[in-house]
């Protein structure tokens, strides 16, 4: 797995009412939530960068205002299949 460092500013972790410890996480998770949902990764992919299993992802999806399913009647048959 590869790593990618950026740089935050101090004052993120009061920010998002979270220590720094897991502002990683709250920021891999966003990342993951925002690609979904401009369908340029699949649930499972987004679950995967966000380091959650893929349920959890799903179920996490309504608090960042996301919608779960947004594919077609083709893409979800295909999910389906692949799953």
């Amino acid at each position: 797995m590869s790593q990618v460092t950026i740089n935050v500013p101090e004052t993120t972790p009061e920010a998002l009412h979270v220590p720094m410890e897991q502002v990683g996480a709250e920021l891999l998770i966003a990342a993951a939530m925002k690609l979904y949902e401009a369908g340029r990764l699949s649930g499972g992919a987004a679950a995967e960068l966000a380091g959650i299993p893929k349920p959890v992802f799903m179920e996490r999806l309504a608090g960042y205002g996301v919608p779960a399913f947004r594919q077609g009647s083709t893409e979800l048959g295909e999910e389906a299949v692949n799953a």
